[in-house]
């Protein structure tokens, strides 16, 4: 065989302990940060989604795996119907009333029976979304109580979608608020703006 050359690695022997690097996560924000850091953007990372005959043993699986805790429920033509949250499959609340409206033990209990419906949820432009701060945003939320908010942009089409999400864990993470007496369940906007804000809502 012809002898071929091979460049000589530089390799090193490093002599002191070395950190590790870690992906990259939400960066330290403050109350006159733009708004638009907070966003999880699906253009950028795939969004999680289901469908409305998954079971919800199955989605909250799913969750885990891909450390979310929402999931988008989609129907046959891709398009969103509603989303189902960590609350509702951790909480047991709607599991349990389903197993009673449809009579039907736990396993059988679908997604399509417990999430909330899009006519139900609550949505920001991005435009409107690019001219705040996390202040603004916080304030703006006092009403808001669920965990995640849905933002919303046109495509090439001039048509509504679904552009991301802005999780209220994330924003207590970003925040470094201290969340860990509220259990994962509760940890919502409006305790979002009751640690920030130092009062009861």
């Amino acid at each position: 065989m012809p002898a071929t050359a091979h460049k000589t690695l530089p390799l090193e022997t490093p002599d002191q302990r070395l950190p590790i690097s870690t992906p990259a996560g939400i960066p330290f924000l403050d109350m006159d940060s733009p708004a638009r850091a907070l966003l999880t953007d699906f253009t950028t990372v795939r969004a999680q989604t289901v469908t409305m005959e998954t079971p919800a043993s199955l989605a909250q699986t799913i969750m885990q795996c891909n450390k979310v805790r929402l999931l988008l429920v989609a129907d046959a033509a891709g398009l969103c119907t509603g989303i189902i949250s960590a609350r509702e499959l951790l909480g047991g609340r709607r599991i349990t009333q389903a197993m009673q409206r449809y009579d039907i033990p736990r396993d059988e209990v679908s997604v399509g029976m417990i999430m909330t419906p899009c006519q139900d949820l609550h949505t920001l432009s991005l435009a409107h979304l690019g001219s705040l701060t996390v202040g603004d945003l916080v304030e703006a939320l006092l009403a808001f109580g669920d965990q995640h908010l849905l933002i919303t942009d046109l495509d090439q089409h001039h048509q509504q979608r679904i552009r991301g999400v802005i999780s209220a864990s994330d924003v207590g993470r970003a925040l470094s608020l201290d969340l860990g007496q509220q259990p994962p369940e509760a940890r919502n906007f409006i305790d979002i703006c009751r640690v920030i804000l130092g009062r009861e809502l």
